[in-house]
């Protein structure tokens, strides 16, 4: 999920043809900072995730590593990362910076503000302005309609992540949306998941898309409805698989932007 919006950005930033060495560096670059994330996530977690039925067998949480393992994970995962960014452009490295403060005060956010999820949103989607910045040496408007599109992606599907732990949660003190926002929860991601596919829109046809990827937005809505739908009752199951399959949203909405760019060539003036 972390990787979708990067790929929304490199399509539109390049109408539709990415520099190759780009690309590469993006892609890796999701998985090391996606798993850095991990780990200095369970490093901030580790005297939690014991106590919650979801985590209680993290490696940290049953001492089968040891929390200098899990700073080293982190510092080794995003120093590969950002040698990646060197060969790139100075804005993008410019903008790694932010990336890397936002990675690392995610995870503890949870102790102090009801809004980490919000927080996760601009740690995941900050990779959109970097996208933009590699391709094009530029942020354009379009790069922040995707950036927040992202955010409030990021922040719907995460708190269908928090449903889930709610229960545990609020026990061992640990702050999320699915809390602040109570019985009205699902109402207000269903809000957050709407707005995202409509700032998508508004980004698309200010690139000049047309119907393949305004029908894979209308898939990614229909997908969106269902996983609402199936979490009318607030199982836990149901909601992780919900958080899940955004997975699957995000790529919609790609395949949709793929194939338009495919069969109607950004054009030049």
């Amino acid at each position: 999920m972390l990787l979708w919006p990067t790929l929304w950005a490199l399509w539109l930033a390049a109408d539709g043809l990415p520099d190759l060495k780009v690309l590469l560096i993006f892609i890796a670059g999701t998985v090391l900072t996606r798993s850095a994330g991990c780990a200095i996530n369970d490093y901030a977690d580790r005297h939690w995730d014991g106590q919650v039925d979801r985590t209680e067998n993290r490696p940290l949480a049953t001492k089968a590593l040891t929390p200098n393992d899990a700073l080293a994970t982190t510092a080794v995962l995003m120093l590969v990362a950002f040698v990646l960014v060197l060969f790139t452009n100075t804005y993008t490295i410019q903008l790694s910076f932010v990336a890397l403060f936002l990675a690392v005060l995610y995870p503890f956010t949870k102790r102090i503000t009801h809004w980490p999820q919000l927080f996760l949103g601009l740690a995941f989607a900050w990779a959109v302005p970097m996208a933009f910045a590699a391709q094009t040496g530029t942020t354009p408007s379009t790069a922040w309609i995707v950036f927040l599109a992202a955010v409030i992606w990021a922040l719907a599907y995460d708190t269908l992540y928090a449903i889930v732990d709610r229960k545990d949660d609020v026990v061992v003190g640990i702050k999320s949306t699915a809390i602040l926002f109570g019985r009205y929860d699902l109402w207000l991601v269903g809000v957050a998941q709407t707005l995202m596919v409509c700032l998508m829109l508004i980004a698309g046809h200010s690139h000049g898309r047309g119907g393949f990827f305004f029908l894979g937005l209308v898939a990614a809505a229909l997908l969106i409805a269902k996983q609402l739908h199936d979490c009318r009752d607030r199982d836990p199951a149901a909601c992780f698989q919900a958080f899940l399959n955004n997975h699957y949203v995000g790529m919609l909405i790609f395949i949709g932007l793929f194939l338009d760019y495919l069969v109607f060539p950004a054009t030049t003036a």
